[in-house]
């Protein structure tokens, strides 16, 4: 079969690669969990100052956030999306075994900057591993298993790793994190490369297929990924700093139980991610994006609202459900919306790549924004503040954003 025989539906992977592509997501959100908060926790013990936390911290965070579009190219551009996954996380291992073994300020730098290359490398080698594997009728579902088992991961790997930090030593999650890479690259392994259709650009009605700068000039024009990136932007400085808010919260109002209690905003949300994520590709399969994302944008207003009514910190933990909506509903969208987008541009991961600079963009406003509405205002507004940001993007994806959903295509005659 052809290019054109690929756009009816793909048979299902083999089990092996389905179950391998399920550990492979649970041991990367381990590996990730040790480049989290324990970073500054291990500067600190190694008696390093806060500025110098604050600059590799920020090297890392710029590499993140202009590398994502280059790196999405990269993925798009190279044949073997297994390879390029295997190789983000070698380096990702690597980078730790640098922290560990070397913390000075140099070895620290380059350690978080190619840990934050091979992320921009890494993200979009499992959304196209993932979209080769299932075709775009399946992609919904199989974001949603994607979705469960990074939560999982995440939520294990931070307790393993406090643990570690706990009973051993700050540099221990570090050496942790470096050997998670072997189990890693084995549960890769695993995922069958004949199974991993390569996604290449397409042509209609048998012109030929566009490439180079025509392609990005097709992406640049795309109103529903452009009025997504607009959406998901406001979303993001909306969203990104509630949870640090209420750490600052409960820290005031419960400061004996606040460390437990923000420990708990944190796990709620994987939890309820863990549960509803399959659900949410299901049906974003089965009844369209556009419903599914409202609901999504929905969760987070309300979120913001309870947030800044509700006095018991107790509450404040249950409130984060909302948050576990959320994060169900754009992880399978992000990646599932923008695969609709660029069905046939052979440019997805470049495409997400942009999504994801977008995203970072408007959390890096929304510490900002939240952090001079708390100092002028107090909390209960900058609270207000955000979930009127909120609001508006929830207004903005009802008015502006369309169904991508396509109807199912039929085979062509000749398969």
């Amino acid at each position: 079969a052809g290019a054109a025989g690929r756009r009816g539906e793909k048979p299902a992977p083999s089990l092996t690669s389905s179950r391998g592509l399920d550990a492979f997501t649970f041991f990367v959100a381990n590996l990730q969990t040790g480049f989290g908060p324990f970073v500054a926790v291990y500067f600190t013990s190694q008696s390093w100052t806060q500025s110098d936390i604050g600059l590799v911290l920020t090297i890392g965070g710029l590499f993140s956030l202009f590398g994502q579009v280059p790196g999405g190219a990269f993925v798009d551009w190279v044949t073997s999306k297994r390879f390029v996954a295997a190789l983000s996380v070698a380096i990702i291992g690597a980078s730790a075994a640098g922290l560990a073994l070397f913390p000075t300020f140099l070895i620290v730098a380059l350690s978080m900057a190619a840990h934050s290359i091979a992320s921009c490398t890494l993200t979009p080698a499992i959304a196209a591993i993932s979209l080769g594997l299932v075709g775009h009728a399946g992609l919904g579902e199989r974001l949603g298993r994607n979705a469960r088992f990074s939560s999982i991961g995440n939520a294990l790997a931070a307790a393993g790793m406090g643990a570690c930090g706990y009973y051993l030593s700050s540099e221990a999650v570090f050496y942790v994190t470096a050997a998670l890479a072997i189990p890693t690259l084995a549960a890769l392994w695993f995922v069958r490369a004949s199974e991993i259709d390569m996604v290449r650009p397409q042509a209609s009605a048998g012109g030929t297929a566009l490439g180079g700068w025509a392609s990005l000039k097709l992406l640049l024009t795309n109103r529903a990924l452009l009025c997504f990136a607009a959406c998901i932007t406001l979303f993001f400085v909306a969203n990104a700093a509630m949870l640090p808010l209420v750490g600052s919260v409960l820290t005031v109002r419960a400061s004996h139980t606040a460390t437990i209690l923000i420990a708990a905003c944190i796990m709620a949300p994987q939890v309820v991610m863990a549960l509803i994520a399959p659900a949410v590709g299901r049906a974003a399969q089965a009844y369209g994006r556009r419903p599914l994302l409202i609901i999504g944008f929905a969760a987070l207003p309300i979120r913001g609202l309870l947030f800044a009514y509700t006095d018991a910190p107790e509450l404040l933990v249950a409130v984060q459900v909302f948050d576990g909506i959320s994060a169900a509903v754009l992880g399978v969208m992000v990646p599932l919306i923008v695969a609709d987008c660029t069905r046939g541009t052979g440019r997805f991961n470049m495409a997400l790549g942009a999504v994801g600079t977008a995203m970072g963009l408007g959390a890096a406003a929304s510490t900002t924004l939240s952090g001079y509405m708390a100092d002028h205002f107090g909390s209960h507004a900058a609270f207000i503040g955000l979930a009127g940001v909120a609001l508006v993007a929830l207004v903005l994806v009802v008015a502006i954003m369309p169904e991508t959903r396509r109807a199912p295509a039929l085979p062509d005659a000749g398969d």
